[in-house]
């Protein structure tokens, strides 16, 4: 497991930004935390860093928000308010989690059946004190994500 840990919602930014160079076609990311732990500015980093440009809002009342105008596509999901898998079956959203764009998907808990084996899911957690969060990376399922651990162990995120 590697980790790391920033210190602000700017940082969060960066290392969303950072990490959106090491993503490919097809990686589906689980980002766990409580409210308020950084897990949209994360994402609105990794959209950033792929090239969108425009507002980054966070998909708690949409469910789902889709960026194509970047180096890839970009979904990025909420599932906070959504009853359960049947909610996102229904309405078809399950078909826009694995295809060649990268999904992110917060509050993934909430539809654990609908989730590909293959993720990387990263743990947010608040550290004592202020802003800064630790962030945990887990890869299931084999996932990869080739320079990870050198952007970590080198500082540059």
């Amino acid at each position: 497991m590697l980790k790391t840990a920033v210190e602000s919602a700017q940082a969060m930014r960066a290392l969303g930004a950072a990490l959106s160079g090491l993503l490919r076609g097809g990686d589906v990311l689980l980002l766990t935390g409580e409210m308020g732990a950084g897990k949209s500015e994360l994402c609105r980093g990794i959209a950033r860093g792929l090239g969108v440009e425009g507002p980054i809002p966070s998909p708690t009342f949409t469910i789902l928000n889709v960026y194509q105008e970047g180096r890839l596509s970009f979904h990025h999901f909420d599932w906070y308010r959504i009853s359960g898998p049947e909610e996102l079956l229904e309405s078809g959203l399950d078909e826009q989690i694995e295809g060649p764009w990268i999904c992110a998907i917060e509050w993934h808990e909430r539809a654990r059946e609908l989730l590909p084996e293959r993720c990387l899911e990263i743990i947010i957690d608040r550290l004592p004190g202020g802003e800064g969060r630790e962030l945990r990376f887990l890869p299931r399922g084999g996932f990869e994500l080739p320079g990870l651990d050198r952007l970590i162990k080198e500082g540059s995120l």
